[in-house]
């Protein structure tokens, strides 16, 4: 057991790391792609490349063990998707609004909304120490939510960033739910649910399509930092939870925002660093927090 917890962990982490790279990299993409279209070629990269790996696997002669998706898992499967539309909608309009480190670190907010929803409606322990992390990643968020700390000019880009990360804490719990399940199939199913649900939404709202090598990095993108990343994840909350695995999977902001940093050569402002040292506290009493529990 030891061992599968183990392992846990690291796919955890490397689930975070894989989806730090979303942040920067959807902020290049979104100069050529309108958000909407963004946010569905993004999933639906996910899905194609899930297949692409299903098909390897049987090529290859590998049988899989894992229990497929059934009628009973249905109302939690359209939840997922649903979810997903809505979550990664308000991030892209809020990447366009706001810039890649801010929206990396407040990425962090989906650790209070996955923690808040596991405790509230699926009764998983919330220690002490996990609600000092939560109030402490809060305290974080609000600084970062504005743009002008003399001036407490509210920035509506952060508000969207939150937004998407509510919808992810629902989403997180849904997926828990099936966590014993095929997580190739279900990295599949949110992946083409979402991203032709986004794709009927764009299309709707009059958003063109862009160049086909924009739509390539978005699929290449959204293989790599939802498809590969969900895939990890999925499996590291079969032996911690939601919450635990959402304490582990909080490195993803931190690395996020620094390549953000790296990418655009900004300088954020000092209220940035400030959010940034509360929010590392955070993490810390978070993931320390989930080993102390193994």
């Amino acid at each position: 057991m030891k061992v599968k917890q183990s392992s846990a962990i690291f796919m955890a982490i490397l689930a975070a790391a894989l989806y730090a790279l979303n942040s920067p990299l959807s902020k290049l993409l979104l100069n050529h792609v309108s958000a909407t279209m963004m946010a569905a070629f993004l999933y639906l990269g996910a899905g194609l490349g899930m297949c692409i790996l299903r098909f390897v696997q049987k090529q290859s002669g590998k049988q899989s063990n894992e229990e497929p998706l059934t009628k009973k898992d249905l109302p939690y499967t359209i939840a997922m998707v649903v979810l997903d539309i809505a979550a990664l909608i308000f991030l892209m309009i809020g990447l366009s609004m706001t810039t890649a480190a801010n929206a990396s670190l407040l990425n962090k907010f989906e650790i209070v909304a996955t923690s808040l929803i596991a405790l509230l409606l699926f009764r998983e322990v919330i220690s002490r120490r996990l609600w000092i992390a939560i109030i402490l990643v809060t305290i974080s968020s609000i600084i970062l939510s504005f743009e002008d700390a003399s001036s407490l000019s509210f920035s509506w880009g952060s508000l969207f960033v939150l937004l998407a990360c509510c919808c992810w804490g629902l989403e997180n719990n849904c997926t828990r739910s099936i966590s014993d399940k095929d997580p190739l199939e279900i990295v599949v199913v949110k992946g083409f649910g979402s991203g032709l649900g986004s794709l009927v939404i764009a299309f709707a709202v009059g958003e063109t399509t862009p160049a086909i090598l924009y739509i390539l990095g978005a699929l290449l993108l959204g293989f790599v930092a939802y498809g590969l990343s969900i895939f990890f994840y999925i499996y590291a909350q079969r032996y911690l939870g939601a919450a635990k695995t959402s304490a582990y999977y909080a490195l993803a902001p931190f690395i996020g925002s620094a390549l953000s940093l790296l990418i655009f050569r900004g300088l954020p402002p000092l209220s940035y660093f400030i959010a940034l040292c509360i929010m590392i506290v955070g993490t810390y009493l978070a993931s320390t927090e989930s080993a102390d529990e193994e």
